[in-house]
């Protein structure tokens, strides 16, 4: 058997689906991702699966609506993917299952191509005008604020999951963004936590070189992780609670990782969000407890969970980020926003703390809280891990179900 994963940033999502299949007797792996990003995320060769790329590079913008921009992106990017899925097929390559991300257009045509295979969708996220990101913060206004676009975004979703067998989401609420018509075609499953590999160690330790400090369990330590520091995660309202969450705790060191570029919403010009809140707040931090150490090693990255006396996650009502539910994983004390993705998970005061997004002074109080009875806070650190490990563990639960909705085995 032959199965084919199709995502510009591969493995992205698929990275244990292909490791398992891989590793399986009688099936053929292939992915399939955009040349300029996929090559790097390879750095050695997986035994038993084969890597292809297509090429697409954008376009000069014109002058038009944006929505437009992002639909002839995904149009062009389709057709891109599709003249690539003809070049495996003159190869002999047939898969029987395709699974990959409809979100940029990758997915538009793969029926025309392999009519006979069974193909499923990674149902990440469907825009809608309410309840979600669109207009969620007032600080920040939106580009189109008729929302307009929202609609023409939602076309490539819509039309690749029509032309799919099935579709996956990593959450019931992520499912539930789908307009009723196609999220009966939805499974929900989510991508997997290996609580083998991220677990807690109470022996970890955070050497911050530039500083010549070492950060164990047995510091104060407050964490906040992205990939990227911007407002969808919350990070303009982390950065404003900083200076009062130090005044009342004069010994705590805070922790952020997470790079300068952006991943969600609009980029600022000429600055980074980091820089632009250390304008606001700097002044009032104490530099040598506040510590920016970037992206760091996925390895480096458990270490800063593992000394954790308190973690803040905030977010848009958007995509839930891997971070919370590893860090749960780890037993982090998480204080989470009060918003959809988080509360499916966090059940506040049992494996976790919820405050409004908004609420600085709320959000200053409960890692304050966290702090001060930190030698209380067991039961809810073993709640989260054991939250992860019945709900999301990648060995028990999320690979045999995904597995089983593929119908390779």
């Amino acid at each position: 058997m032959q199965i084919l994963f199709i995502h510009q940033n591969l493995p992205a999502q698929f990275k244990h689906l292909i490791a398992h299949y891989a590793r399986t007797p009688g099936v053929e792996v292939f992915g399939l991702g955009e040349a300029m990003r996929v090559k790097s995320n390879f750095s050695r060769a997986i035994d038993g699966f084969r890597l292809f790329a297509y090429s697409f590079s954008e376009e000069a913008k014109p002058a038009t609506y944006h929505a437009l921009r992002q639909t002839g992106a995904a149009l062009r990017r389709g057709f891109a993917v599709a003249k690539a899925l003809q070049g495996l097929r003159e190869r002999g390559i047939r898969p029987d299952v395709i699974y990959g991300h409809p979100g940029w257009g990758e997915m538009l045509y793969v029926r025309d191509i392999f009519p006979n295979a069974r193909i499923v969708n990674f149902c990440e996220f469907y825009f809608n005008r309410q309840g979600q990101d669109f207009g969620f913060d007032p600080e920040f206004g939106e580009v189109d604020p008729n929302g307009w676009h929202i609609r023409t975004e939602n076309m490539t979703h819509a039309v690749s999951l029509l032309a799919a067998d099935r579709g996956i989401s990593p959450t019931e609420w992520q499912r539930s963004r789908y307009p009723i018509e196609l999220r009966e075609k939805i499974d929900v499953v989510h991508d997997g936590v290996d609580t083998h590999v991220i677990r807690p160690d109470p022996n970890a330790k955070v050497m911050l070189r530039g500083k010549g400090l070492t950060l164990t369990s047995h510091d104060e330590v407050i964490t906040f992780v992205n990939r990227n520091l911007e407002p969808y995660r919350g990070f303009h309202v982390f950065m404003r609670a900083l200076p009062e969450i130090l005044r009342r705790r004069p010994n705590a060191h805070v922790v952020i990782v997470g790079g300068d570029e952006v991943s969600y919403g609009r980029a600022l010009k000429g600055t980074t969000w980091r820089a632009r809140l250390l304008a606001e707040v700097g002044k009032e931090l104490d530099a040598a407890r506040v510590h920016f150490v970037g992206r760091v090693k996925y390895r480096d990255y458990l270490r800063v969970l593992q000394v954790s006396t308190a973690h803040v996650y905030l977010t848009y009502p958007f995509v839930l980020s891997w971070s919370m539910l590893e860090a749960m994983a780890v037993g982090c004390v998480v204080v989470g926003s009060r918003t959809s993705p988080v509360e499916e998970v966090i059940r506040d005061g049992e494996n976790g703390w919820l405050v409004d997004f908004f609420d600085r002074a709320q959000l200053v109080d409960a890692v304050v809280n966290v702090c001060e009875r930190r030698e209380s806070m067991g039961p809810i650190r073993a709640a989260a891990r054991a939250t992860v490990m019945q709900r999301f563990d990648l060995r028990t639960v999320c690979l045999p179900r995904q597995v089983g909705m593929l119908g390779m085995e």
